[in-house]
């Protein structure tokens, strides 16, 4: 198959899972797409939202259309590295024998991954840009396609560890789910208090992921477009050359470089779901705030003046 029928598959493809997905997920169409795109780029997503908008269930529903294994892990405060990556037992035969742990599938579900002490969410770091774990000295590949999804309450934060800044640029996109409109919610409410059951069917394979992954790849992206992206990035890193005065005053510390090559990978995929065959400027704009939020730092005086990190990405698109 050519990239130029591959793209116009993916197209379909991507139709049907949105259709899957839409079955048990009502509105979130952004969360939906960004959460799809970091799929296509082998990239990991952190979903943000308060209690209740159905970030786990966004999660799982995306797994079964993706077909792939899924498995959630509960992220609590006595939560041990062991109980993640899994641990090395002495077997009846008085040899040690590895059980693996839950992070032995395809798509992980951390959910409030910022309610667990240092330890153990730099047990995931590995995992999470080597595709691998070590455990006892002795090195294990974790099953591809792999993927962590975390969620995180941004208004409960007693009794949290804020991630730190390496673990949070593992994650391609951050993903903010907001309140659903009120058609929407009487819509969940309909569908949630009554005993209709949604079945959602698998429309890839995991070889079919695989395959997607290096199909983005592939795509071919201008140098005016490259550019671009890479301009925006280091115009958030207030001690950089050309910054603006706003970015100067607002920001403690800019996006690094893993921020531009995301943003490629994540442009290349949104133009291939429209069915383009290579990205604009458009496409960088489009996937810059999910991908920029959580590099960019504010300092005390954004703060103090209610400017947000929104604004300031914003201010330089």
């Amino acid at each position: 198959m050519s990239d130029v029928t591959a793209i116009k598959h993916l197209v379909e493809k991507t139709s049907q899972l949105k259709k899957e997905i839409a079955k048990v997920i009502v509105g979130q169409k952004d969360a939906v797409n960004y959460v799809l795109l970091s799929v296509y780029c082998g990239g990991h997503s952190l979903l943000i939202g308060v209690p209740g908008l159905a970030k786990t269930l966004l999660v799982h529903t995306v797994s079964d259309a993706l077909g792939l294994d899924f498995k959630r892990i509960q992220f609590t405060p006595d939560l041990m590295p062991s109980d993640i990556l899994g641990s090395e037992i002495l077997d009846e035969n008085r040899k040690f024998t590895f059980i693996k742990g839950p992070i032995f599938s395809n798509i992980i579900l951390a959910d409030e991954i910022n309610r667990t002490p240092p330890k153990t969410q730099a047990a995931l770091l590995e995992a999470m840009q080597e595709r691998s774990v070590t455990v006892a000295g002795h090195h294990y590949k974790l099953d591809l396609p792999f993927y962590v999804l975390a969620t995180q309450n941004p208004i409960e934060q007693e009794g949290t560890y804020p991630l730190p800044e390496a673990q949070l640029d593992r994650f391609m996109f951050s993903i903010n789910l907001e309140y659903p409109t009120f058609e929407e919610e009487v819509e969940v409410v309909k569908n949630t208090t009554s005993n209709k059951i949604q079945k959602v069917f698998p429309v890839f394979s995991s070889n079919e992921i695989l395959e997607i992954q290096q199909l983005i790849r592939r795509i071919p992206v201008a140098d005016n477009v490259v550019e671009y992206a890479v301009s925006l990035v280091t115009k958030t890193r207030p001690n950089g050359e050309n910054v603006s005065d706003f970015v100067k005053n607002y920001v403690d510390w800019g996006a690094g470089p893993r921020a531009s090559q995301n943003l490629i990978l994540a442009a290349k995929a949104s133009a291939a779901i429209k069915g383009k065959f290579s990205p604009d400027i458009e496409d960088v704009k489009a996937v810059a705030i999910p991908i920029l939020s959580h590099r960019v730092v504010k300092n005390y005086k954004a703060e103090a003046e209610g400017i947000s990190i929104n604004d300031i990405i914003n201010s330089l698109l």
